[in-house]
């Protein structure tokens, strides 16, 4: 979860500008969190307070309207409507904000179906639930793996994108907001970095959706690193005292 938040606000200030330089600021008064840590800090309240995933993220996203880089407009029109329905989305929101999942569940099928019930209060289209459950899978194989291998991320895309997924990902600085594009993309990032953070900063200097694609990746690379110290006191700095309890609660969960 902290991963996901780490890597959201190191994209944030480059969503819209995108960077090639890798030793780019992590941190800083450009940056802030974004729509990705709403959601992520949303879905591990739903399952810590036993809310319905739609329930807890139309409530935090209407706490915070407008955050910086704003919302998906068919997002935000089912955040703020009386009677929210799907949308049928394959957008790369559902892969995002799943990582809570991945580590507030022990089995691998309950993992599963909880990613695809987070994802598909909004995005049912199968692309936007296969997104979703394909990164929790991968958190998870990864959180419980006795050996940590990137070999878990490349078996995982490939299970369900087929052999050769890393041969057809999105061009460098393309925004490309789909699953099918940012999940497989995350997963060969996170397979092919050296550490944590070197795993954040390939993502956000890969440009395109650099906040989401950093936040995915920051999810994949938490479990198979760890994240150093500073980065998470850092991190936190950014966040409201309610944002902040959610994660002083999950914390405690997974310990």
């Amino acid at each position: 979860m902290l991963g996901a938040i780490i890597g959201d606000i190191a994209g944030s200030s480059y969503e819209f500008n995108n960077t090639s330089d890798y030793r780019f600021p992590m941190f800083g008064p450009t940056k802030d969190f974004t729509d990705d840590t709403i959601c992520t800090v949303a879905v591990a309240d739903a399952i810590l307070n036993h809310k319905s995933y739609q329930d807890a993220l139309r409530e935090w996203c209407r706490r915070y309207p407008h955050p910086m880089g704003e919302y998906g407009s068919f997002f935000f029109n089912w955040v703020m409507r009386p009677d929210p329905h799907p949308y049928n989305s394959f957008g790369n929101g559902s892969a995002m904000r799943v990582s809570p999942v991945a580590w507030l569940f022990d089995d691998e099928p309950t993992v599963r179906q909880q990613a695809a019930q987070s994802a598909a209060v909004t995005h049912n289209h199968p692309e936007g639930i296969k997104g979703a459950v394909v990164i929790a899978v991968a958190i998870f194989r990864m959180r419980t793996a006795d050996v940590k291998s990137p070999e878990i991320f490349e078996r995982v895309a490939k299970e369900f994108y087929g052999d050769d997924c890393f041969s057809h990902l999105p061009e460098r600085g393309v925004f490309d907001v789909t699953c099918q594009g940012c999940v497989p993309l995350a997963l060969h990032i996170a397979s092919s970095a050296a550490d944590f953070e070197d795993a954040v900063r390939q993502a956000v200097v890969y440009g395109g959706d650099t906040d989401t694609v950093g936040a995915i990746v920051g999810s994949l690379a938490e479990p198979m690193y760890g994240i150093p110290e500073e980065m998470t006191t850092a991190a936190e700095a950014y966040l409201p005292e309610e944002m902040k309890r959610i994660i002083s609660q999950y914390e405690s969960a997974i310990s």
